[in-house]
């Protein structure tokens, strides 16, 4: 099959090349992918350190080319959005079942491949907020990939959103479409305090937004893209004025289980409109670098689309 590898001598850090087709386990069905979406995360630090000859990607959608041989997952010719750890940036991919969700048919395949760790990131981070109906929910890194999908499905979720991005005079009206009734430049700024945080951003902002935090609050860390530690000043974790159990909990995607119910839901949602994956660019994966580096200069706000094939 051809995939995208790991070849550090190259530009961008990946060429198309030949690599072996993916050989499923019993409980894994083989995709045949269409599209993949970019995610900063292994774009910066999972390329860096990887093996020349790897093959990368976390997410992909394609339809389903042989079914798990154990009898669990969809059947062959079914449209799926499937996520991993890797093998996602290739013309086949070895799933487990439990990590693919089915996808209506007709489907863009493009738009239905940010799902798997924007998507579900932003839902399962709003899960852990908890009950969201009527509260105030803060998300930082708005206009990224996770922030618009969770400013999207908080708004659905009957909250009031606060989005927070380093442009809210340039980006405003396009989070406010999104659902996001409050846009400001920095969790200092909000108008009131708030119930959950969707924290995309870590460091300085994660302290700052963590302090706007009511009582019973929780802040879920979902990303790091700032770079920067979390120093929280002396007293900031005191419990009283109005602070009692407030928490911050850490994320991962992929210690969570039940995903292919999220995927699919997802899925469904971009198909139909009710979500906006926010595809800021799009092309054939031999544009891989032209993409990546757009995302790595910050130049995106939204997803990159890839075309396998």
């Amino acid at each position: 099959m051809r995939a995208l590898l790991v070849d550090h001598s190259a530009p961008g850090g990946l060429r198309l090349g030949e690599a072996p087709d993916p050989e499923p386990a019993p409980h894994q069905a083989l995709v045949r992918v269409a599209a993949t979406s970019l995610n900063y995360g292994e774009v910066r630090h999972v390329l860096e350190g990887a093996p020349d000859g790897a093959v990368l990607g976390w997410d992909a959608a394609g339809v389903v080319e042989r079914a798990a041989a154990d009898g669990s997952g969809p059947a062959v010719g079914t449209p799926v959005v499937t996520m991993d750890a890797a093998g996602g940036w290739a013309e086949l991919r070895a799933v487990t079942t439990d990590l693919i969700g089915t996808v209506p048919e007709g489907a863009d395949p493009g738009a239905v491949s940010t799902v798997p760790v924007a998507g579900a990131s932003a839902l399962r981070a709003l899960h852990r907020v908890g009950p969201i109906l009527g509260r105030r929910v803060m998300v930082t890194g708005a206009t990224g990939g996770v922030g618009r999908y969770a400013v999207q499905l908080a708004r659905q979720g009957g909250a009031e959103v606060v989005a927070v991005t380093g442009d809210p005079e340039g980006r405003g009206e396009m989070l406010r479409a999104l659902g996001a009734h409050e846009v400001i430049a920095t969790p200092a700024a909000a108008a009131a305090p708030v119930d959950g945080v969707v924290d995309m951003i870590g460091g300085r902002q994660l302290v700052e937004a963590y302090e706007q935090l009511e009582q019973h609050g929780t802040l879920v860390s979902v990303g790091h893209s700032g770079g920067d530690a979390e120093h929280f000043p002396h007293g900031a974790l005191y419990g009283d004025q109005g602070r009692h159990d407030r928490s911050v909990v850490s994320f991962y995607l992929l210690g969570c289980t039940g995903l292919a119910r999220d995927l699919g839901l997802l899925a469904r949602q971009v198909a139909s409109g009710a979500l906006d994956p926010g595809t800021s660019w799009r092309g054939p994966w031999g544009e891989f670098g032209e993409a990546a580096d757009a995302l790595l200069d910050r130049r995106l706000h939204g997803k990159a689309i890839l075309d396998i094939g």
